[in-house]
C-alpha cells in the first residue's frame, strides 16, 4: 500500500497526514504502520466495497468522514 508509505514519509517530515481506505484492507494497513514504527496511525477506513457506487453516493459516504479526516490532520 502506497498510501500508507506516503503517510508515513509526510509524517516524518513534519507534515500531518492519513490515509483513507476501505475495510478490506485494514490489515494491511494496520501491518504496514506497525512495521514502520508507526503502530497505531489513524486511518479513515470506508465500507467496502466502493468501486460500484454512483458518484452520488460516492459523495454521501465521502461526506460521512470529513468531520475525522480533518481531526486526523490536526491533531
Amino acid at each position: 500500500m502506497c498510501s500508507v508509505h506516503d503517510t508515513i514519509e509526510f509524517e516524518k517530515r513534519g507534515i500531518p497526514a492519513t490515509v483513507v481506505i476501505t475495510q478490506a484492507f485494514r490489515n494491511a494497513a494496520v501491518f504496514q504502520f506497525k512495521g514502520k514504527g508507526m503502530e497505531g496511525h489513524p486511518y479513515i477506513e470506508l465500507p467496502h466495497p466502493i468501486s460500484n457506487l454512483k458518484p452520488e453516493e460516492m459523495k454521501e459516504v465521502t461526506l460521512r468522514f470529513v468531520e475525522q479526516t480533518v481531526k486526523q490532520l490536526i491533531a
